[in-house]
């Protein structure tokens, strides 16, 4: 059923960590990152550069989402409840929902996760224990995205910070019309 809501365009929510139920959201404006138009500022390139992470894909997808559901000084709550943690972890072990991670040593320092159906990759969330942590996880999935064919990359919504890679604002019309394209197409390799 959820791979199903991701192919019409929704995607679910939780009020609350706590909270047992389930909300579908289907937005009147949509966000998304272009892939051949996203923007990595000359900061950011230059501390790629010099790699301060390893970068690793779908080696920690549990440990991702728990970070993503952390509370952080920037987000004292979190919508990621148990049931939205149980369902992507399936979505993980049957080869749909992946994982970019960003580690130091042994240590789990950012990542983000998302769900990969045909040509899309809907971004589902991320955090970050370390400066630029996140950000270097969302151009290595950028890479990986356009390296594999894919077309579509959903952020949902937008938020200054992915305004800042290039993410725009589509309508449900404009959105519908890139979703249909990227799910005609086969599921591709994450």
């Amino acid at each position: 059923m959820l791979l199903r809501a991701y192919s019409i365009g929704l995607f679910p929510m939780a009020d609350s960590a706590d909270d047992p139920e389930l909300f579908w959201v289907e937005p009147e404006i949509r966000g998304v990152i272009p892939l051949d138009r996203f923007h990595v500022s000359r900061r950011l390139a230059k501390t790629i550069r010099k790699r301060p992470f390893d970068i690793r894909y779908d080696t920690a997808f549990e440990a991702v989402i728990e970070g993503c559901a952390r509370p952080a000084p920037d987000r004292p709550t979190t919508w990621i409840n148990e049931k939205i943690r149980t369902l992507y972890t399936a979505l993980h072990r049957m080869g749909y929902a992946h994982s970019v991670e960003a580690w130091e040593g042994s240590t789990l320092v950012g990542g983000l996760y998302g769900v990969s159906l045909g040509a899309a990759f809907f971004g589902e969330s991320m955090f970050s224990l370390r400066t630029d942590a996140s950000k270097i996880c969302l151009v290595h999935l950028v890479e990986r995205l356009k390296a594999r064919g894919f077309q579509l990359l959903d952020t949902q919504f937008t938020t200054e910070h992915l305004k800042s890679f290039g993410a725009i604002d589509v309508s449900k019309a404009e959105y519908d019309v890139l979703l249909a394209r990227a799910i005609a197409s086969p599921n591709l390799a994450f």
